[in-house]
């Protein structure tokens, strides 16, 4: 028998099994307190260990208590004390004289709340748990690994947990009829016969030889021909299978144009960097396409999206031109489910954003399973363009596409604490996938 022992380290010296069944049991406080503990931080933290407080009443555990609506008469001593015994009267004490171990705030506070911390992966988890990309599909079995073990029949040899009693059975019935196995039932037959005859008179030898001798031939039989044998036995059989699985691809448009400040670029790649780090957490098959453009667009790679310093001119239209060409030669929308996200100020050429229209509703919006549009602006802008109807030229020109296909989705972000509120809205779980 194979034994298995788990040599790794519990955090901080504590119980993993106790701080797992903590924080299943308090996942509901501590989702809201991970939610609030990262609206003000940077995207850059969100993977480090931080400190969560919660309430400390969802910190205890349940017990077994006597009901306090209960007279009070006990017919039992509880185990532990040193001054009375079976017998002992017990005066009832008076309401509120007990001690509960608490004393009551001035302020009018209760407990202090209870604070721990939490590793990079469980805030991780909490963050991501209810995040999906909308829309996804099944797909093709192009270059994916996942397997699952599926029933395949009936097998000869396996684990004793396998075993398919029905079908031994009916094996061991089949050859035990085939072989002649005499049944309990013979076995009493002739033994009752036995006993008749020894109790005539006159006494019949030659019978009662003849029948002692089919006795024993029929419980030798019966011991040789087992009621079960190895060759009996079979098990159900499983084989490991390929299954479909979602593939996707995620094109990461960026305006690093010179109408783009310092700010709004930092802003834009603090969206990014969440998105980055949500799909590479939450998907396999993911690939993820960086795209910068001014004037000009161009793919990128993961270094150079982040931290170039390129400015320029601004034509949005050539990041949709190029996402375009990129998805035609590498992303089949047989294979493929195709996402998409754009960062910008809103602000193009004069008759730019009516082609990015053109281009999204005849070509890109057709292809895709979901679009987002993140436009940047600083908090004045935010006031000023309090309508969803009021705002720069591309945002206006996209709110005719939101309104047409219901997967384009629009949101506006003007400081680092609207990031993660703009990011659960955006990529939340639907409620039929829910």
């Amino acid at each position: 028998m194979t034994h298995f022992v788990d040599r790794r380290l519990n955090p901080k010296g504590k119980s993993l099994g106790n701080r797992q069944r903590f924080l299943r049991r308090a996942r509901t406080q501590i989702r809201e307190a991970v939610q609030k503990s990262l609206k003000d931080a940077a995207v850059a933290d969100i993977g480090k260990e931080r400190k969560i407080k919660i309430s400390a009443k969802g910190t205890k555990e349940p017990r077994f208590r006597l009901d306090p609506r209960a007279s009070g008469e006990r017919d039992f001593v509880l185990p532990g004390n040193k001054e009375l015994m079976p017998g002992d009267t017990i005066d009832k004490p008076k309401t509120g004289s007990g001690q509960s171990g608490k004393e009551a705030a001035d302020s009018g506070e209760g407990e202090d709340d209870f604070e721990f911390t939490m590793t990079q992966d469980e805030i991780l988890d909490i963050f991501f748990e209810d995040l999906e990309l909308p829309n996804l599909v099944r797909t093709t079995l192009k270059e994916t690994p996942n397997k699952v073990w599926k029933r395949a029949g009936i097998t000869t040899s396996g684990s004793p947990t396998q075993i398919n009693l029905i079908r031994t059975m009916r094996n061991s019935f089949g050859r035990r009829l085939a072989l002649k196995r005499p049944t309990k039932a013979d076995i009493e037959a002739l033994q009752d016969e036995l006993d008749r005859l020894e109790q005539e008179s006159p006494v019949n030898d030659e019978k009662i030889s003849a029948l002692k001798e089919r006795l024993a031939r029929a419980n030798a039989k019966r011991k040789w021909v087992g009621f079960i044998d190895p060759i009996d036995v079979r098990f159900n059989a499983f084989t490991e299978q390929p299954v479909p699985t979602s593939q996707a691809v995620m094109f990461c448009l960026m305006d690093v144009s010179g109408s783009m400040g310092e700010r709004e670029k930092d802003l834009a790649k603090r969206f990014y960097m969440l998105l980055h780090l949500f799909l590479k957490r939450r998907y396999k098959k993911v690939d993820v396409i960086f795209i910068r453009h001014t004037h000009d667009a161009q793919e990128v790679d993961e270094q150079e999206f982040f931290y170039s310093r390129q400015s320029g001119g601004t034509i949005v239209s050539t990041a949709l031109d190029k996402m375009l060409e990129i998805q035609r030669e590498r992303y089949a929308t047989a294979d493929w489910n195709i996402y998409a996200a754009q960062a910008s100020d809103g602000y193009t050429q004069s008759g730019d954003a009516r082609h990015c229209v053109d281009l999204l509703n005849t070509a890109i919006m057709p292809l895709c399973q979901y679009y987002a549009y993140i436009e940047i602006l600083d908090e004045r802008e935010m006031e000023v363009f309090a309508s969803e109807d009021s705002g720069a030229e591309l945002w206006r020109a996209y709110r005719t596409v939101a309104e047409e296909w219901p997967n384009f989705a629009t949101k506006r972000i003007a400081k680092p604490a609207d990031i993660f509120p703009v990011f659960h809205e955006l990529f939340k779980k639907t409620e039929a996938a829910a």
